[in-house]
């Protein structure tokens, strides 16, 4: 196991802990600024920024800056979903991308214990 993925592994484990998420969430709630990450898009409820280890060519985090751990959680009339197809539709015409993927991850797939959408091309943005 190389250092990188057991670095991951311990932040994942550790953000299961609540005290952790709970400081986790007031960053994205009130520090975003602090994140080191390539931030996006920022509104009242959501941030987005390039995946710190990508595993595409475009690899973009969409997340809620609410405490919501599952998209079985979150509130259909959340002002985040109005935000989230914004925010995707825009990174898609601003990084001229022809093909793309919007995931999210739950249950065991989940590794992350906080809901964000995966924003995804295997295709290079193009600059244009």
């Amino acid at each position: 196991m190389t250092a990188s993925s057991l670095r991951r592994i311990d932040i994942h484990r550790l953000l299961r802990l609540p005290v952790l998420y709970r400081m986790f969430v007031f960053m994205l709630e009130h520090l975003p600024f602090a994140l080191p990450v390539n931030m996006l898009r920022e509104t009242d409820s959501l941030l987005a920024f390039h995946h710190p280890r990508p595993a595409h060519a475009f690899h973009v985090l969409l997340l809620p800056r609410q405490a919501v751990r599952t998209l079985a959680e979150l509130d259909p009339s959340s002002p985040f979903l109005a935000e989230l197809v914004a925010a995707v539709q825009s990174l898609v015409a601003e990084h001229h991308l022809a093909a793309y993927r919007l995931i999210a991850n739950g249950g065991e797939y989940q590794e992350f214990p906080h809901l964000h959408f995966h924003l995804v091309s295997d295709t290079p943005a193009d600059p244009r």
